[in-house]
């Protein structure tokens, strides 16, 4: 299909070759974003270990399927440094993230928000900006928390709740 081309071209032009460990990740991590089910799943691993790799694999597939991918970080810094890595690995994918936090010029939040609720966005990183109530997702298919500790159980309910929300007439 052409979603397994565009993955196989994601991976071929990485400037390294997946561990055994993140192909594993990411082989079960398809599986269930193939599912008909809701994924929750913890990918653990030390700094430098590849999990934004195996994060972004994951928003470009959901992209790839026309669904939406979000990753929320609980700092402007940390999300600001997992936008630029996301370009990085994502650029020639034919989907360019965005970025949303507290600081976003209002210009630049309102065609953001504009672009997600009417599905010409399919992946977005930021902070708790993300689930403010004017944030609206046409088709969340995907929400990745980084350092899901740093935040309170409502708060990543509330951005889990964004699936429901788009779905909903």
């Amino acid at each position: 299909s052409q979603a397994d081309l565009a993955i196989d071209r994601f991976l071929e032009q990485l400037p390294f070759t997946l561990t055994n460990a993140q192909k594993r990740s990411w082989q079960e991590i398809r599986s269930d974003l193939e599912a008909d089910r809701p994924m929750s799943r913890l990918l653990q691993g030390d700094v430098g270990s590849g999990k934004t790799v195996i994060a972004a694999l994951a928003m470009l597939q959901c992209a790839l399927c026309g669904a939406q991918a979000v990753l929320m970080a609980p700092t402007a810094v940390l999300s600001r440094q997992h936008y630029q890595t996301l370009c990085q690995l994502l650029e020639g994918s034919g989907f360019a993230p965005a970025l949303l936090t507290g600081a976003t010029p209002a210009g630049e939040r309102k065609k953001i928000l504009s672009d997600l609720a009417e599905g010409r966005l399919s992946i977005i990183v930021g902070t708790h900006a993300l689930i403010e109530d004017q944030v609206c997702f046409q088709r969340l298919g995907l929400a990745i928390t980084d350092e899901q500790h740093r935040f309170g159980v409502r708060q990543r309910r509330r951005l889990g709740s964004k699936a429901q929300l788009a779905e909903s007439p």
